[in-house]
Parts: structure tokens; sequence; C-alpha cells
């Protein structure tokens, strides 16, 4: 099911199915990208409660092997939903017998999506509803829109940083990094790029981007606390996403215990996680 949301500048829609940020509209322009199976079925998946892939799609936890799909099942469930106001919804997902068989923990996702001026939030919430420690990532995935040459786009950072990347291999890190060519904190963009994989940058200062065409700032995403930052497309795809993180996919060398993993979080029993998102829209 698709629900809408929209304030006097914005309108949004999310499809109820991985709670999935489907549309994002501005004086009829949508800044997420339509789908083309070609190259991408998705447009904005949540992450959870992994992200990335495990080394074999697998992990153990108290002596268990589980096996657990790319970047978590979340993405492919169906929330159930509670629209606050024309201009906020609010998704929810539980544990249900089929995650635990797979995911052995009790917890409670909210995904809320609030409209606020030219901009779109988007909170995720977790509640540990285990009696133990809960160990989880979540992250966030949108895939915006590019409609003109991708050379003419860049990506501008907000702080002084050193773009370190750190490489992938069949989806996993390798432990090599190499530096991305910057210029006054920008990233011009091209799609050698992303030849092997996403950049993946763990240590950045900064904690908003602004997508820029040439040199009109087109959108900003703040990430503020969350550690970790993905930049992924596919060659001549019409799309660049960028992907705020609390959690990052397995090393090669990673000894596949779950509470040993890279970038988790581990949430004590009956306490709350909330991260946020925000998407400004500045044409």
């Amino acid at each position: 099911m698709i629900v809408t949301i929209s304030n006097t500048t914005l309108t949004a829609t999310i499809n109820t199915l991985g709670a999935e940020l489907i549309s994002l509209v501005k004086n009829n322009k949508n800044y997420i990208w339509n789908i083309d199976e070609t190259y991408w079925d998705k447009t904005s998946p949540v992450l959870f409660p992994i992200v990335g892939r495990l080394k074999n799609d697998s992990y153990s936890f108290n002596g268990k092997t589980y096996q657990l799909p790319r970047h978590g099942f979340a993405r492919n469930m169906e929330f159930s939903f509670d629209k606050k106001s024309d201009y906020q919804v609010i998704f929810e997902l539980n544990e249900t017998e089929e995650t635990k068989a797979i995911y052995p923990f009790s917890f409670k996702l909210l995904m809320a999506y609030t409209l606020m001026e030219n901009e779109l939030v988007i909170e995720y919430f977790v509640r540990n509803q285990s009696d133990e420690v809960l160990p989880f990532s979540i992250g966030a995935h949108p895939a915006f829109a590019i409609s003109d040459k991708f050379e003419n786009y860049s990506l501008e950072f907000n702080a002084a940083d050193t773009f370190e990347t750190h490489h992938l291999e069949n989806e996993s890190f390798i432990g090599k990094t190499t530096l991305v060519d910057t210029k006054n904190n920008a990233i011009a963009l091209n799609y050698a790029l992303f030849e092997k994989d996403a950049l993946v940058f763990k240590q950045l200062n900064s904690n908003e981007v602004t997508l820029k065409n040439n040199d009109k700032a087109i959108l900003k995403v703040n990430y503020d606390h969350f550690p970790y930052l993905g930049i992924w497309t596919k060659q001549n795809a019409p799309y660049l996403c960028i992907e705020p993180w609390c959690g990052l996919a397995d090393a090669i060398n990673h000894n596949g215990k779950l509470e040993e993993k890279e970038g988790m979080n581990h949430l004590p029993a009956g306490e709350d996680f909330l991260r946020a998102i925000r998407i400004e829209i500045l044409e």
C-alpha cells in the first residue's frame, strides 16, 4: 500500500512494504529516482538488522548459526502504519516467528516520515523488547535521481575531511583503503569511482553533504550521529545513493560472531535507539 504525506512545499509517498520512500516531489519534480530494474529494483530501502552483506550470508550467536540476507529483512516486510497527520506517518515492524528463525531477538522498529517546510525528516527508532542485549545495525539507502550527465554532479561536504574509502570485494571489506580526490571538500562524480563497489567512509568530520549539478545545489542530506557513510551507484545508472549507516558489512577475516561484528550497536534490554536523517530540497 502506498501512503502519501504532504505540506505546502513537498509531497512524499512511502510504500508499506519495507516502509520504503518511493518519491519526494517539489514543484512536480521527483528527487527520488524512478525504478528501472535494468539497474536496481529499490528506491530507498531500510537496512535492518544488518547493513551490507555478512560473510557467507551467515552469522553465529550463542553457538548457533543463522542465515541472514544482505541488508537484512526489514526492506522486504510489510509494516503497519499510523498516519498522524497530513505531513507525518509512522510505520511499525515487530518481530515475527519468521524473523526469529533468522534473527532470534524481540524488537520494535519504527520509521517516522515527517515533512517540515523544504525538508523530509526520516527517523529510525529501535526498541529492544528482548531480555538480553540486542545487537543490530541500521541504515538508510535513498537513491536520488540523476537527470543530467553524471559527470556534471558533485558532492560537497560541510567539514574538512580525509576522504579515505574502504574497499569492498564481493561485498566484504578487504582491509585496503585509498584516498578519494577532492577539491574544497567536494568529490567530483564519475562512474569510475564505483567500478568495484560503493565508496565507504568510516571516519568523517562532516555530518552534511550537498548534491550539486555544476554549481547549483540540488539537495542536502544531514546524517548527524551516523558514524559511517556509503555513496553508491551502478555504471550508467540515473541515480546516486547517499547512505548514512549505523553498521557495516563484514570484513573478509571476520569470525562470524554477531556480537563481535564491526559497527554493531548493542542496545540493552528495554532501551531505545533513535537516529534521523534530514533531506532538504534546495532548488
